[in-house]
């Protein structure tokens, strides 16, 4: 399997939203009832928190990215 880059915003977005088919599946499975529009600031809520961890994430991958090639620029050459 490939490396990749660990994404917080999936990882939030994907949890919220098996949350959610958990509240449908125990309403279906007559465990509990659970209405309609219950689950809306669920899934608009973990969307928002994984768009702003997203944006936190990327934030930081882009600041230590131009630290890191600012660091390389400024390094001296020796001969």
């Amino acid at each position: 399997m490939l490396r990749h880059d660990f994404q917080p915003g999936r990882l939030i977005a994907g949890v919220f939203l098996t949350l959610t088919g958990i509240i449908y599946a125990g309403d279906a499975g007559g465990l509990w009832e659970t209405p309609w529009f219950a689950v809306v600031p669920l899934v608009t809520g973990g969307l928002c928190l994984a768009a702003a961890a997203g944006t936190v994430t990327h934030a930081i991958r882009h600041r230590r990215k131009s630290l890191a090639s600012r660091e390389t620029r400024e390094a001296p050459t020796q001969s």
